[in-house]
């Protein structure tokens, strides 16, 4: 078994909650792109390896929705702003580790995610984020494991699927989202029985690549 496997495979035996960093580090592992970020936990002896404009969130295992805690600040430009932001949210969180991730320009959002059911097994999602999350529920599901076929029908079958197509002359990447869904399917699929559910939401998509913004993962009985 290869290292890094081993390693991921020891951390979801071990763990019974993860933090945004470990499941974006799960993510670097299935080849699918994340923002280049670090943790800080110690402020006074940070040393900054990201480039500004940068987003701060808080990083606990008991802290699932962090916008709803005022755990999250988008867009900081400067390092006077990001300690003053640190400070703020060490305050807050005392317990806390922070992490500290390059802004991404906006693409068309999108949301994946994984769901382990008890009398169905594994099945993988891919839908519309934004306001198509919102206003339509637009998703489709497939069980895993699924095959670059299932992946493009997935995508078809949703009601915003003219946005893969061209629509108003955008050209987003539907091979690297194809490509994410199959990566996707791998990981639930080999990882099925430590898998509760996982979100990766959101998704921004471009006509070249993507990135995902935020991972979240919660664990199986």
């Amino acid at each position: 078994m290869h290292t890094n496997t081993m390693q991921l495979q020891r951390l979801l035996e071990a763990k019974d909650f993860f933090t945004e960093d470990e499941v974006k580090n799960m993510l670097k592992e299935c080849g699918i792109p994340v923002p280049k970020f670090q943790i800080v936990e110690d402020i006074e002896k940070m040393e900054l390896e990201v480039k500004f404009p940068v987003a701060v969130k808080v990083c606990s295992p008991h802290i699932l929705h962090k916008t709803d805690v005022g755990g999250v600040r988008l867009d900081i430009g400067n390092k006077e702003e990001l300690y003053k932001v640190l400070k703020e949210f060490k305050k807050k969180f005392p317990e806390a580790k922070f992490l500290i991730e390059e802004m991404q320009k906006r693409g068309i959002e999108v949301i994946a995610g994984l769901m382990n059911d008890k009398f169905f097994g594994m099945s993988i999602m891919v839908g519309m984020g934004g306001i198509f999350a919102e206003m339509y529920k637009d998703v489709s599901f497939r069980l895993v494991p699924i095959q670059r076929e299932d992946a493009r029908e997935m995508l078809y079958d949703l009601k915003a699927r003219e946005l893969f197509t061209g629509f108003r002359g955008m050209k987003p990447d539907v091979d690297a989202l194809i490509d994410l869904l199959l990566a996707l399917s791998a990981f639930g699929e080999k990882y099925e029985k430590y898998i509760n559910q996982m979100d990766l939401n959101p998704i921004f998509l471009y006509e070249e690549g993507l990135v995902v913004i935020d991972a979240k993962l919660m664990k199986g009985e």
